[in-house]
Formats: structure tokens, sequence, C-alpha cells
């Protein structure tokens, strides 16, 4: 750890004197870009984060949203609230995949405790490089475990996400990590310090020496020895220590006991303390000798700097810290009065001589903002394969990319909690907030070939699919969170692809009347392979009443129609950033997209809920070809035709904002859609089992060999 010279020179003239070695390194690390996001705070304004659902938006450990008819009146009586939140744990997940992905669980799961929630649903999008790399396969695999594991161990449930292959993640994977909770206005508390003289408590796990570093390390390129030389920087997890967090931390809430809350995340005590009273516009004053260590001879500033993991720093009135003593006992947890709440500085004191003495707000909001340069990408040229069409069937519908992720999905408890109406595998989860007798859908993921394509269409794009993703299962979007995931800022063709993808994701959220109440940002993913491609993850979420939902899977009678296929309409029918395009070495523009997103979504939610419906299917990675394949089963098949003169643009191309809807009522769905996007009738389910698609040629087969083509992943990894 280093404090840069420009940052010195900042904080001396601040604090009138040279910085304690502590110092130095808590501002070094609240200063980096991955605490203090210095190069992509500047762009974050235009994310629109408002909106009558949102009780609680950016800048906490998680957001807070209100669901529909579930707003607290005066007396906070009656209400019903989700947290939302998300992070990433990439570079920890390439020096070592387990522990840096189970500590990503266990992070984003405290944060949501620290809200006064209990978690309800984990979502996880995971990115690697190509497939067929035994490093790949190794990272992938390791990945999966830890988030397994962790999750499993503490009891809750992974229900979405997505997996993604591609060349450019081959020296840095992604790991993002998103969680749901429930909560309610009684229930709610934020990390905002309340009121000199109150005690800070630090509950659970002793503090080691693990993690030392963790965020100045998130916030720089990976070297070529990383997997060697930062594994002291990767924290190691203990999911049965959380599962005891978690049950204490409820009674801690349920009794009042806690006036506000931070996880013990990035920068370790250091970082929870000082932001949690910065928050406040108050100080502190903590002896960290007091802090329970499982090490011994610990320094001032490994004790400040740790990042070990299952920690929770709670603000306690002075009357309710035996009480909170008491609960921490009756779970087996470490308990320490570190310290109080003052109307002064942010004071750290060891073995009686002060380490630290600096402002808090100024540690935590005083790092200056860089101004980079940028460059605009360029439009991709138009560079269309000549590929046969069955081949290209069979690579499109077998790539590990749309392939099936029963491998990694049957490795998580996605029914622990007994919430789980729909799981993973669908278009979108549904959990059951009985509470609110409302199923709350959930879709998370990113699409790397879209944004390689084109940054910012392609990051508009992700954000429709993800709401369409919902839609289809009949459920509205309600809010949603992001986690932008770029490489090395300083770059300005790498930084421009980063302007892109913020753009997109800001104004389709604002097209489709979804707050972005919360985020992260992972920059410097660079290595020695290169930058990752400009990744922006979406986890969003809607709402329905009840929790039933059309299947994906088409039964053995019914129409089926394909609604808002923007490209089949005008025969514009463009192919950039397809699988297609990936598995033969094309190139092309991105498709366009809706001219109103928000009429489409709304439409195919009512279609989805309506009676005559029997099944709905989004379209998008991999096309119509992947969707159709999906949706037939041993006692169901299709036979369609598909419309127009390209029949590989038509069955490959991905504009989002489409779906394959089955129904018994063609003219209800035309009615719904009408005036909004256009309704192609593509032909008929059958009771066979099999797919025939006529295009220009017939391509035949049947649900085993489909089921056969997509077990590449599973197949690869037995």
């Amino acid at each position: 750890m280093s404090l840069a010279d420009s940052d010195r020179e900042l904080v001396a003239s601040e604090l009138d004197r040279e910085p304690t070695p502590a110092e130095a390194a808590l501002f070094e690390n609240l200063w980096s870009e991955h605490c203090a996001y210095r190069s992509s705070r500047p762009l974050l304004s235009a994310f629109e984060s408002e909106g009558e659902q949102v009780v609680v938006g950016p800048g906490d450990d998680a957001a807070v949203v209100a669901l529909p008819g579930e707003k607290a009146d005066d007396d906070g009586d009656g209400s019903t609230y989700i947290t939302m939140g998300i992070e990433s744990h990439n570079h920890p997940s390439y020096v070592d995949p387990f522990d840096g992905a189970a500590t990503g669980v266990g992070g984003i799961v405290r944060d949501t405790l620290s809200m006064g929630a209990y978690p309800i649903a984990l979502a996880d999008s995971l990115y690697f490089g190509e497939f067929d790399r035994e490093h790949s396969k190794y990272l992938f695999e390791g990945v999966v475990e830890g988030i397994s594991h962790y999750g499993n161990c503490i009891g809750v449930p992974t229900v979405a996400g997505s997996v993604d292959f591609h060349p450019d993640y081959e020296g840095n994977p992604l790991v993002n990590v998103a969680c749901v909770g429930l909560t309610s206005e009684e229930r709610l508390v934020t990390a905002e310090a309340q009121e000199p003289g109150n005690k800070l408590v630090l509950v659970g796990n002793a503090t080691g020496r693990d993690g030392l570093g963790g965020a100045s390390f998130a916030s720089e390129d990976l070297a070529e020895d990383a997997e060697t030389e930062d594994r002291p920087a990767v924290q190691v997890g203990d999911p049965y220590a959380e599962k005891l967090l978690i049950e204490a931390n409820e009674i801690l809430v349920d009794e009042g006991l806690i006036e506000s809350a931070r996880d013990l995340g990035a920068a370790g005590l250091g970082g929870a303390s000082s932001e949690l009273v910065a928050k406040g516009g108050l100080g502190a004053r903590i002896e960290l000798e007091r802090v329970h260590q499982r090490e011994p001879n610990m320094s001032a500033l490994e004790i400040l700097l740790a990042e070990s993991q299952e920690r929770m720093c709670y603000e306690v009135a002075p009357e309710n810290v035996d009480r909170v003593r008491e609960v921490a006992d009756r779970f087996d947890l470490g308990c320490s009065v570190i310290g109080e709440v003052t109307d002064g500085n942010y004071v750290c004191q060891f073995e009686c001589e002060t380490v630290v003495d600096v402002d808090a707000y100024f540690l935590g909001e005083g790092a200056p903002m860089n101004d980079l340069e940028s460059e605009v990408p360029d439009e991709p040229e138009t560079e269309l394969p000549d590929a046969d069409l069955e081949a290209a069937f069979d690579a499109v519908v077998s790539s590990p990319n749309t392939a099936s992720k029963r491998w990694v999905y049957r490795q998580y408890d996605h029914e622990v909690g007994v919430r789980t109406s729909v799981g993973p595998g669908d278009d979108a989860a549904i959990i059951a907030v009985r509470e609110a007798e409302q199923g709350l859908a959930i879709s998370s993921g990113g699409a790397p070939n879209w944004t390689t394509a084109a940054p910012y269409e392609g990051a508009r794009a992700i954000a429709l699919e993800n709401a369409t993703n919902i839609a289809a299962k009949g459920a509205t979007p309600l809010a949603a969170v992001d986690c932008l995931n770029g490489g090395n800022p300083e770059k300005p063709d790498v930084y421009g692809d980063f302007e892109g993808i913020v753009g997109g994701l800001a104004d389709m959220c604002e097209t489709l009347s979804t707050p972005v109440v919360g985020g992260n940002v992972s920059l410097y993913n660079d290595s020695v392979a290169g930058p990752i491609p400009p990744t922006p993850t979406l986890a969003m979420v809607g709402t329905k009443d009840g929790y039933d939902a059309p299947p994906l899977s088409v039964v053995p009678e019914g129409t089926l129609l394909l609604v808002g296929d923007v490209g089949l309409e005008t025969g514009d029918l463009r192919l950039g950033g397809s699988e297609y395009l990936a598995q033969f070495d094309g190139s092309d523009r991105f498709p366009t997209l809706p001219d109103d997103p928000g009429a489409v979504v709304e439409a195919l939610v009512s279609v989805a809920n309506h009676d005559a419906t029997r099944a709905v299917h989004d379209v998008s990675h991999g096309g119509l070809a992947v969707a159709l394949a999906e949706m037939v089963g041993e006692d169901a098949g299709l036979k369609v035709t598909i419309p127009g003169a390209d029949p590989a643009g038509a069955l490959f191309h991905e504009q989002p904002g489409r779906a394959l809807v089955q129904t018994e009522s063609p003219d209800a769905v035309r009615e719904a859609f009408d005036g909004v996007a256009p309704v192609h009738e593509l032909g008929s389910a059958t009771a066979d089992g099999r797919l025939t698609i006529e295009a220009g040629r017939s391509i035949t087969t049947d649900a085993a060999a489909i089921r056969d083509r997509r077990a590449t992943i599973e197949r690869e990894l037995q």
C-alpha cells in the first residue's frame, strides 16, 4: 500500500502535518478507485435514482424500495420493503476463485443485514475467458463452488444470474453478486450515525491479517504474478459464522437495539467506522486494542485495515450494550465495545498512542475526482459469414454462452427459505413475498458480446433484456441495481467504452421508469491479457399479484407468436453482438431497439397474465433459434415458419424486447401490441416433442437432441 504523492500533499495540507503511517494507509484505501469512485463518480449522476417507491437510494450499504401499495403510512404501519445490493469480487476471484467468490456472497449479504433486512435471495453474474481453455474452467469451477458453498451454508437461495464466456476475460474474470432482502419501516436501519455518546460495538468473527489492502488491490491492474503475490489481499470466509451473524442481527433489529450499522468490507474497520460517523456528520474515538483478534501481535494498521469477514459495526445506545453482548454470546460471536461516537474528529488510538486523527468527512469524501480523456468507439464494419444454416443452428445452440447453465444452478440450493416459486433456468426467478401477497421477479445479467460491439446501445439492450425477462413472467419492473465493470480508465478507449455503458444503461432505465437505486463500480479490470470488455451487470426486480407465472416451455396445443421483432418487420436484421457472429468471426452493426420499449414491456406483462396464454419466453442471446429450442420438451414440440428473405438474420439476430408467446387467443395478443410493436405468427405447437423450422430450408430436431446440444458445459466438466 502506498499513498500517491499528489494525494499525500493534499492530505498533509488538510492536516497541516504529515500523515501517520496508519493515516496514510487509511487514506490510500478509502481514496482508492474501489472506495472513492474517483474515475466513475462524475458519470453516475446520469442515473435516475428517485421514485415514489424509493425509500433509501444510493449511498448506503443497500437500497430500500417499497413494494407497490406497501409504502408506510405516517405511523410506519403496514409496510413491506425490500433491500437491493450488488457488488463485485473480481480480482479476489482470479487469485483464489473459491474464497474470492465465497466472500463476495458474504459481503453483499452483510450489506443487507446492515439495513435491518433479512436476506431472501441471491443472484450471481459470472464472466470467464473462453470455455475451451483449462484456466477458464479452473476459475469457473472454483467460483461456482465458492458461491454454492457459502450460499448453501447460510441458507439464502441463489435463484437467478448469468454466465458468459469471452476471450477478453481470460486474465481477469468477473464475479458480480446481488442480494435481495426483506424488511419494513419499523425495522429499517441505516449507516448514518445518530448521536454522540453512543457506543461503537464490533460483533462477529475475530480480526486477523487476511484481506490486508483489499480495497487498494481491487483498484489496480492484475499483474502476471497476481495468483501468488496478491493472495494475502484475499479474504477467507466462514459461512457458519455468517449464519450466526444473520440470526443475531435479526434479534438485535427486532429488539430495537441498533441505532445504525455498517458491515466491515473494503478497508475493514477503518472503512466501516469512519463512513458510519461521516454520514452522520460526526466523529469517533476508537481504541484499537479493544478489537477482538485471532492473531497475536497485530499492529494498529493491521487491526484498522484487515478485511477479515463476518464482522459488523453497530452504533448502540449505552443502556443497550449489555443486551447486545448477551445476544452475541448466545450465538458464539465475538463482541467488543471499541469506542464511541463523538462530535469531533475520527480518532483511533492504539496502546495510548494516537495513530489516526482526521476529519471523518474529509477521509470519506475528500478524494479528488479524476479528469480522464475518452475516445468514442468506432462503429463496426459489416462482414457477415456465409455459414450453412443447419451448421449455424447447431453451433449457436450448443455454444457455452447459450447452452444450459444447469450444471451451475443445480449446485445452488434455490428452494431454501420456501419462497421460491420460479427458480433458476427460467427468464426470471419469482420469490413469494407473502407479507405483501406479491411475487417478486428477479433477473440479473449482462452481455459482453453486445457491449463489445456497441457499448452504449449494448448497455441499453441489457436494461431492456432484463425488463423483458421480468415482463415474460407477468411482473412489472420496479427498480434495479448495477455493477459497472471496466478496464483501466486511464486508457482513453477504455474510458470511452465505460462512458458508453453508463450512458446506455442510465438512458434505458429512465425510459423504462425503473430507477437505479444503487450499485457498484469495478475498474482496473486489466491484466497482461488486456482489458475486459465493458461489462455492465444489471440486477432488476419486478412485482406481480400472486406467485404464479406462465411457463417457458410450450404445451401440446396453441398458436406461437413472435412479438416485438423490429428487424423482422423492417427487413433490417442486424447481427451485431450475436453469438452467430462470435461463432463464425463476423461483424455487424447492433440491432435497432423498439421505439417505445416501455410500452413493449407493459404489453408483454398484460399478455403474460392473460388467461389464454400458455407459455412465454424472452428472445435474446442466441436469437430466435435458441429461444425456440428452449421451449421444446418431451411432450410438446413446435412447427414454425420464419418469415422474410434473410433466414440467418431472422434466426440469429439478438434484438432484445422480443418474446415468443404461445396462446389460445392470437387476437388478444395482437390487440395488446396494437400500435406498440409488430406481431408475427410463426406456427403452432405439436404433441411429438420435435422442433421443425422452415427458413428457406428445413431444420428438424427433437427435444433429446436439443438437450444433448445444450449440455455442453455439463458434458465438458464431468
